[in-house]
């Protein structure tokens, strides 16, 4: 049994959502329990409640041992805003616990790693249990609490370090306090809502800035607004270049991002998949 916590770092999800995902788990993973916190229905702007009191929830599950994971119910930015100050107060239960996220929650994900606080994990989120797309996605995180690794990325080899990241997510963090050393990793990363010129600026920041890593994949990219031109380029090409430009192994694609079909990448090693 997976006793899970659930805290918004960033944006608000709605009870609907909440309910949504409470009656997946009680109808298809009863072996599981699923707490959601009151905090992730606040709002304050932008933002599910302040930052103090996005803090504060994060930090009540994280440091609380009755808690085996923490999964965090949506993206949206904001987690970057409570990161350090996230990591400063986290307890010995904080350090034994799963936190499961990605997009906007990569910043806690990269903070919770450099600083070797649990197992980070880029998954999918509660947030996604209202459609049936979406159902299937977090479906994947469940099994994955229960032992089924047939959900991982299918790249990961047990091996090499992986970690996963929102493109612009990773460009934001190098150079900042919460950036941990990817030195001999594959580093996979995805986008969304971003130009193709937006893109490959962003590849432009991370390539001369992770030489030293085993190697680069591409998730996928998924609506990219229409320019006044075309960029000239697509994703794929983007990444190969800059890859090349900078010595960095292009690996190909890896089945992550923004889609129904979002993979599951445990930072550092994980076992192989187990088969779908």
């Amino acid at each position: 049994m997976t006793r899970i916590a659930v805290c918004a770092p960033a944006t608000a999800i709605t009870r609907d959502h909440a309910e949504a995902a409470e009656a997946l788990v009680a109808d298809e993973f009863p072996q599981h329990s699923i707490h959601f916190h009151d905090q992730c229905f606040l709002g304050a702007g932008h933002f599910a409640g302040t930052d103090i009191e996005r803090l504060e929830a994060l930090v009540e599950l994280a440091n609380d041992p009755q808690y085996d994971a923490v999964w965090f119910a949506k993206g949206g930015y904001g987690s970057n805003r409570i990161a350090e100050a996230a990591v400063a107060r986290m307890n010995e239960a904080a350090r034994a616990k799963t936190y499961v996220g990605f997009s906007d929650m990569g910043y806690l994900l990269a903070a919770f790693y450099r600083h070797d606080i649990g197992q980070p994990v880029h998954g999918s989120m509660p947030v996604s249990a209202r459609s049936e797309t979406g159902r299937e996605a977090v479906r994947r995180v469940l099994r994955w609490f229960s032992g089924d690794g047939s959900g991982l990325e299918p790249s990961l080899d047990g091996q090499t370090p992986a970690v996963a990241f929102n493109l612009i997510t990773l460009a934001m963090i190098i150079g900042t306090p919460l950036m941990p050393k990817l030195d001999g990793h594959v580093v996979m990363v995805e986008e969304v809502s971003e130009h193709l010129y937006s893109v490959d600026r962003l590849f432009f920041h991370i390539a001369n800035a992770l030489p030293r890593i085993a190697g680069l994949r591409l998730g996928s990219v998924t609506a990219v607004p229409e320019n006044d031109r075309e960029f000239g380029q697509e994703a794929e090409d983007i990444a190969k270049f800059w890859c090349a430009r900078a010595g960095i192994p292009y690996l190909g694609r890896a089945q992550i991002g923004h889609t129904a079909d979002n993979r599951i990448v445990p930072f550092g090693l994980a076992s192989p998949p187990t088969g779908d």
